[in-house]
């Protein structure tokens, strides 16, 4: 009898150790957090290539936004511009649009909206129905979640950024407005996020924002 409790007792042992070996690998694969330098590299390298304008907005709406790769795959002209060709107040994202099959809508800052203004008047649309960021190998059809995931990853490797990936943009967002001093709650709302604890895992604590805190005494 105590031989078969040892044996279970070891069991769940090794159960634990192999959810929390899990839960390491997991963490050691988030997306990296860029930093206002690593942005202004990226930047400054897309401007140098070609379809500059498209790629420059490409990054900025999914950091402004914090849109998840398969949002800003399938974004289309007329999810962003109203009637007059202006620049939507928010975005609606419909449930195909988005991971989990939820609608959801995204509020547009000052400066994406200065931004995407710039790209629809660079990169004008055929039809409004148009996928608003075109794919050069698949121009109707536009670019797909891999795709787009691809494109980021030789991106980021391009400019030397070891550990960034299509999720960098949307995981710095939530970072930075958590060290702005912006509440969980609100994070998560913007994050569309079901759970709490998800949002919480996206924010990477570094040490300027423990210097902050800290004074705070």
């Amino acid at each position: 009898m105590q031989k078969s409790v040892g044996i279970k007792n070891q069991r769940k042992y090794n159960l634990d150790i192999d959810k929390l070996t899990f839960r390491r690998a997991l963490m050691s694969k988030q997306a990296k957090t860029l930093t206002a330098q690593e942005i202004r590299r990226v930047l400054d390298y897309v401007a140098t290539r070609k379809h500059s304008e498209r790629n420059r907005a490409m990054l900025l709406t999914m950091y402004y936004a914090g849109l998840r790769v398969k949002e800003c795959a399938a974004l289309r002209y007329e999810d962003v511009l109203d009637a007059d060709g202006k620049i939507k107040d928010e975005i609606r994202l419909t449930p195909d649009q988005t991971k989990g099959s939820k609608a959801g809508a995204v509020f547009v800052s000052d400066k994406l909206r200065k931004e995407l203004q710039a790209y629809v008047k660079a990169v004008p649309f055929k039809v409004i129905t148009d996928k608003l960021f075109y794919s050069q190998k698949r121009p109707k059809e536009g670019w797909n979640s891999n795709t787009l995931c691809q494109f980021f990853h030789y991106l980021f490797k391009n400019v030397g950024i070891e550990g960034a990936s299509s999720h960098s943009p949307r995981r710095t967002l939530i970072t930075n407005l958590a060290d702005k001093g912006v509440g969980v709650r609100v994070l998560q709302s913007i994050a569309r996020h079901a759970n709490i604890s998800t949002t919480q895992a996206y924010i990477d604590v570094n040490d300027a924002m423990k210097r902050k805190a800290i004074e705070l005494v």
